[in-house]
């Protein structure tokens, strides 16, 4: 059983949070099931609203998409809620990701 396979055990188990989904989320990127890591990372955020590793994720994860709207929205939400929380480094580096995307269209 990969970690993937690990993952979505524990979701069916019931054991449901923002990092599993974050985590469930992240493997598929890598398999560049980017509409699934989608779903996960928005049900990640109704979980921890404050999570800005899962908004600067979906974010990604729309621009694979070619979703540049939803991507902005994403970042633009994500940039506030990074300095809220104090993550420098995370505003800067979503600054440069929607500085990006908005050359984009």
């Amino acid at each position: 059983m990969d970690l993937h396979e690990k993952l979505e055990s524990l979701l069916i188990d019931g054991d449901d949070s923002a990092v599993l989904r974050f985590g469930i989320a992240s493997s598929y990127l890598k398999k560049e099931d980017f509409e699934s890591a989608c779903l996960h990372l928005e049900i990640a955020i109704k979980l921890d609203p404050s999570y800005s590793a899962a908004w600067k994720l979906l974010g990604k994860a729309q621009t694979s998409l070619g979703l540049y709207e939803a991507a902005t929205d994403t970042y633009t939400n994500a940039i506030s809620i990074a300095k809220k929380n104090g993550d420098i480094q995370s505003t800067k580096e979503m600054k440069v990701f929607l500085s990006r995307l908005k050359k984009l269209y």
